[in-house]
């Protein structure tokens, strides 16, 4: 997994959390990398699976509440960071419908050596879209987090649900949007 995910997630912490519990959560995990990390850099996905269930534990805050939150916010980086190749882009559809076609495109460019998220999108009617999130990693959460962070960004009157699609364990799921 890319470290711009890991540089993003303890900067997430620490406006959160603080940075006392972003030290706490790479002393007690004890990370592989050392939780020394760059953002062109590539560390394994488990390290951040180990901080993220240490954050519920220590906060009492459910897993997949957290990955969301942290989805949110990636989603403002991503924003941040990459303006200029979603400038055109008006509504959460349009921007879900080139992620795999146009910004992989670009993220590809950039980090050859990327496992990315396939993200399919499919334009059911006028009013219905569905985004199908498939990954070797089981960050279900994390796109969860990401489309409802487009959807407020984009002011859009979407409502969301989500299906887990097996195996089951986070690592594919379909997403519903309705416009209201």
């Amino acid at each position: 997994m890319k470290g711009v995910i890991f540089t993003e997630f303890l900067g997430f912490i620490e406006d959160q959390f603080g940075l006392a519990m972003a030290d706490q959560l790479i002393t007690e995990t004890n990370p592989e990398s050392g939780g020394s990390y760059t953002s062109v850099g590539t560390y394994d996905a488990g390290e951040l699976v180990a901080m993220v269930v240490k954050l519920g534990e220590k906060t009492g805050s459910p897993v997949p509440d957290l990955v969301k939150a942290f989805g949110s916010h990636l989603f403002s980086h991503f924003v941040d960071a990459h303006s200029a190749t979603l400038g055109d882009v008006k509504t959460t559809e349009e921007l879900l419908s080139q992620v795999e076609n146009r910004i992989h495109v670009e993220v590809r460019k950039l980090f050859p050596d990327a496992e990315l998220p396939t993200i399919g999108f499919l334009k059911i009617d006028e009013k219905t879209s569905e985004v199908v999130y498939q990954s070797k990693r089981p960050f279900a959460d994390l796109a969860e987090g990401l489309i409802a962070a487009a959807i407020e960004h984009f002011d859009d009157p979407i409502e969301m649900t989500r299906e887990d699609l097996p195996p089951g364990d986070g690592s594919h799921a379909k997403f519903l949007m309705r416009r209201e």
